[in-house]
């Protein structure tokens, strides 16, 4: 059998005589088992004759019956040459290292802007570890895949991959650099060319020949960077690690660097090229068997660490297009934040758990000889980056740990499913989990997580989506016979899991870590699947749902003061409430983001007609113009749909604003989602009872909130008060105040010198009486006031059991337009003058009071005389005042008193209420 060989090849082999040539046979089914198993293989030969020619054994070739012409080449030969003298290679901290990825050298302006960073780097020597080219190794595995299943168009993808080298070479190279790479990339294409024929005919590739391929990237982007950087002025020489690091591979698609050979090539290599700047190719290796490999994906990264242990680097430096390490995927936490330094166990968690670091094993060299790693961008060389190394032992003991410190980061993986295997037959049987696990080996699958209940009888493990159902077959076949006796209860399969993980060092040291993780989680109404914790305590893992999973990493993410704490809110009423809180939060958006770390995000806001939505937020500077132009029709149901379905800010809250009944009704719906709802509407509180005690009941059952101070005092603190009294064990006797602005207001200026109606006609002129002025005058809004601080100090009384002093004449409550009732609403002002000049003349003071007896289990409404030297005469304007008497203050009643109508100090009590939900999910107080 002859066999074709490439002209670099066949100079190659007639220049190493004593060398075995390493050639890709291929074999028809009639040579069968006996050479090479019916398919592509290697044959190892001893070279012996001409070149020219390769001839199998001919009574060989015709016991088999062996006609088929192979043509094929791939040369592995130990070109390393016996220097003359022997230079020893010098290791210790004097050498950096540098790794560049296939984005920092994806076109010739970037690889001379690689070449100047080398070029002015102060290091007395350095070793650059280079990538591919960016989307070539990518292209060069699409040949292989194409050649096998014998698509032709390979040829014309091999021409692509290698004209943009020969561009990129002609770009950045001159003279005899350009000359002598652009001869090295025609032969290896050519040998390339000659392969991918083999594979195209063989309709298979084997790992080693796909290595071979995919390598080739590496080699040509050294050799054009090692060039520019002499063209830099720099000496520099080009390395190609197959000749220096040695790996053995393991069965689970990885390679374990074999240090002690490497070491010994690379002590020989250095000998015969010694240099103080060498660019070595990422990613290829070779095998003890001198076979091409590769160190698989992420693999520069890991010949980048495996190069400072073999040098004894004093610094890795991994270049890459990002700013450092994160406190949390920024796709997913727009204010996650780079952080400064990671521990080596740290940055191995976080990297395990899918973030975007470095691969595990890339941290395992460096560990060794305490070698820090900085990840830099090589488009910001502003940026520091964020070092990875070993921390100091007596400073970590000596630093009082803060909560940013001790949770360093974040991180989740996707797409995974829950098994659980239980049963009472398990307590106390030693090998069952040694037999669930061996299952799990034997199908192949990866073990994400695993939970264990301390009484044995669970066990429950995280596994990929796409693996679970073969996990499955494989655990009720090897526990069929236990299943049927009973023993086990269930192979269970949980579906859409995601895994969330805490990572820190100093989380073993400081107390409380799990609990903050936990409350966080619980009040974003996220439930826990599973758990599991080392002793070590460098990470805490839940499992949740998938769809929680961005909500969850958020709200820790939040809790820990790594970002802001973040509020979704959606605005139900721009009235004249609603608009003035919209307008006082735009204003101090700034000062609670930079000073309070709170982020407040309006996500919606809906009128009665119109709403607007938006997903990161509604530009509050033009909220009524975006409203009015883009206002979309009103639609409640899509309004929460849109709030409950963000993913962004998993804390959300609704601010109802109105005081429509039929938006109350679904506060109870909204707080089971766990959304949490601040209003100033008294409707639901002052509704039917048995809604009010669900509403409470769901309240303390759950993480939701529920806050209504404004319902009361507008911004007064008077639920508060009440809560305060009450839960410090005091005791209500009796409630007493003046709840009505707009009342307070016209009775303190009834004073007799203006008639009744004419005080009621400036007050509504004034903006403190409803659009109707009936509706205050009945005294209802002052019952709503009194039925919620008698329930809220344990009185269950429905509405009806409060009597009402309506102040709107009788004659006049069926008047059909608000014109006609101040038309006629004179006509009365004697009557109620003659009240005002009774108390007049007995030194008093009318005023409209409600009242709460929890002695007598009653509350009333009615309008009441005061001696002038009463706290309730001494008002003005729209004040309020309540007096509570406690069993504490009896003799001297608790006073509170201030502005009690007026959109501007509703719309603030509204405002303290979300700031007080803040302080609650996690911002600072």
């Amino acid at each position: 059998m002859a066999l074709s060989l490439s002209p670099a090849m066949l100079k190659l082999a007639a220049d190493n005589p004593a060398h075995k040539l390493t050639v890709h046979c291929l074999a028809d089914k009639k040579l069968g088992a006996s050479l090479l198993g019916g398919r592509s293989g290697l044959c190892t030969l001893p070279w012996r004759a001409s070149p020219s020619k390769l001839k199998f054994d001919d009574a060989r070739k015709r016991r088999h019956g062996f006609h088929t012409f192979v043509k094929a080449t791939l040369a592995d030969i130990d070109t390393t040459e016996k220097c003359a003298k022997e230079i020893t290679l010098p290791r210790g901290e004097m050498w950096a290292i540098h790794k560049f990825g296939g984005t920092c050298v994806a076109s010739s302006e970037r690889i001379w802007s690689v070449a100047g960073i080398i070029a002015e780097d102060p290091s007395d020597k350095k070793v650059v570890v280079v990538s591919a080219m960016s989307k070539v190794t990518d292209m060069l595995y699409d040949l292989v895949y194409k050649a096998q299943c014998r698509d032709d168009s390979y040829l014309t993808a091999l021409d692509q991959v290698h004209e943009k080298h020969k561009a990129t070479a002609s770009d950045l190279l001159d003279g005899a650099d350009t000359d002598k790479f652009l001869s090295q990339l025609q032969n290896d294409v050519y040998n390339l060319r000659a392969m991918l024929r083999a594979i195209y005919i063989a309709g298979h590739a084997t790992e080693s020949f796909s290595d071979y391929v995919v390598g080739h990237g590496e080699l040509w982007s050294a050799q054009i960077l090692a060039a520019t950087i002499r063209k830099r002025g720099l000496p520099c020489v080009w390395m190609d690690t197959r000749e220096v690091l040695v790996v053995n591979p393991t069965t689970s698609n990885q390679v374990d660097p074999d240090y002690v050979a490497s070491e010994e090539k690379l002590n020989k290599w250095y000998s015969c090229t010694p240099a103080e700047t060498i660019v070595a190719t990422g990613f290829i290796a070779s095998t003890k068997d001198n076979l091409p490999t590769t160190l698989k994906r992420d693999g520069s990264d890991f010949s980048a660490a495996i190069m400072g242990a073999l040098f004894r680097a004093g610094l890795v430096t991994i270049w890459t297009d990002v700013d450092g390490v994160y406190s949390a995927d920024p796709r997913k936490v727009s204010e996650a934040v780079i952080l400064k330094t990671l521990s080596y166990q740290e940055a191995w968690e976080m990297s395990y758990f899918g973030a975007n670091v470095l691969h595990p094993r890339t941290i395992i060299p460096v560990m060794k000889y305490n070698i820090p790693i900085v990840i830099r961008n090589v488009f910001n060389r502003s940026s520091p980056g964020t070092t990875i190394c070993q921390p100091n032992i007596k400073e970590a003991e000596d630093h009082q740990p803060v909560p940013d410190s001790v949770v360093r980061g974040f991180a989740t993986i996707d797409n995974l499913s829950l098994v659980n295997v239980e049963g009472t037959g398990m307590a106390g049987v030693p090998g069952t989990a040694s037999a669930i696990f061996g299952s799990v080996k034997d199908v192949g699958a990866n073990v994400i997580m695993i939970s264990q209940a301390s009484s044995e009888h669970s066990v429950c493990f995280a596994v990929p989506e796409k693996e679970v159902n073969a996990v499955a077959e494989a655990l009720q076949k090897r526990f069929k016979q236990a299943l049927d006796a009973g023993r086990l209860s269930r192979v269970e399969v949980i579906h859409d899991c995601s895994i969330l993980a805490a990572v820190g060092q100093r989380m073993a040291s400081t107390p409380g870590v799990s609990a903050t993780l936990f409350n966080a989680l619980a009040k974003a109404n996220i439930n826990i699947r599973a758990i599991a914790q080392g002793c070590s305590e460098y990470n805490i893992t839940v499992v949740v749902k998938r769809e929680d999973s961005i909500k969850a990493l958020r709200a820790v993410h939040s809790r820990f003061y790594l970002s802001k704490t973040a509020l979704a809110v959606g605005i139900i009423g721009p009235g004249l409430i609603g608009g003035t809180l919209l307008d006082q939060l735009r204003d101090q958006a700034a000062v609670l983001k930079e000073e309070f770390n709170i982020d407040l995000r309006v996500m919606g806001i809906i009128g009665s007609t119109k709403m607007v939505l938006c997903d990161r937020g509604v530009d509050l500077q033009t909220w009524r113009e975006l409203r009015k132009e883009k206002g979309e029709a009103a639609n409640l149901e899509r309004f929460i749909q849109h709030l409950h379905g963000n993913n962004f800010i998993p804390n959300i809250v609704i601010v109802d604003c109105t005081a429509d009944s039929e938006v109350a009704k679904n506060y109870y719906q909204w707080l089971r989602k766990g959304m949490h709802i601040v209003t100033p509407n008294k409707k639901a509180n002052s509704g039917p009872l048995d809604q009010y005690l669900r509403l409470r009941d769901l309240q303390r059952r759950s993480y939701t909130h529920y806050f209504y101070e404004a319902t009361v005092g507008a911004g007064l603190p008077i639920i508060s008060t009440l809560r305060g009294l009450l839960e410090t064990g005091d005791k209500i006797l009796r409630i007493e105040g003046i709840f009505s602005g707009t009342l307070s207001y016209i009775f303190n200026s009834f004073s007799g010198q203006e008639n009744f109606s004419e005080i009621v006609a400036k007050a509504m002129k004034a903006g403190y009486t409803e659009p109707d002025p009936r509706d205050d005058l009945s005294g209802m809004d002052v019952a709503r006031k009194v039925i919620i601080l008698a329930r809220e100090s344990g009185l269950k009384l429905e509405l009806n059991d409060i009597p009402v002093q309506n102040l709107v004449p009788e004659p006049l409550r069926g008047c059909t337009s608000v014109e006609e009732f101040m038309h006629r609403l004179p006509e009365f002002d004697l009557e109620i003058s003659k009240q005002r000049d009774d108390a007049e003349s007995c030194g008093e003071v009318l005023r409209y009071v409600g009242v709460v007896d929890t002695l007598s289990n009653e509350g009333r409404v009615e309008l009441k005389r005061y001696p002038k030297g009463h706290p309730f005469a001494q008002l003005y304007g729209s004040d309020n005042i309540i007096l509570f008497t406690t069993k504490r203050y009896h003799e001297q009643p608790l006073i509170v008193r201030g502005p009690g109508a007026g959109a501007e100090v509703t719309a603030g009590g509204v405002f303290s209420d979300i700031l007080r939900l803040a302080s609650y999910l996690g911002a600072p107080s």
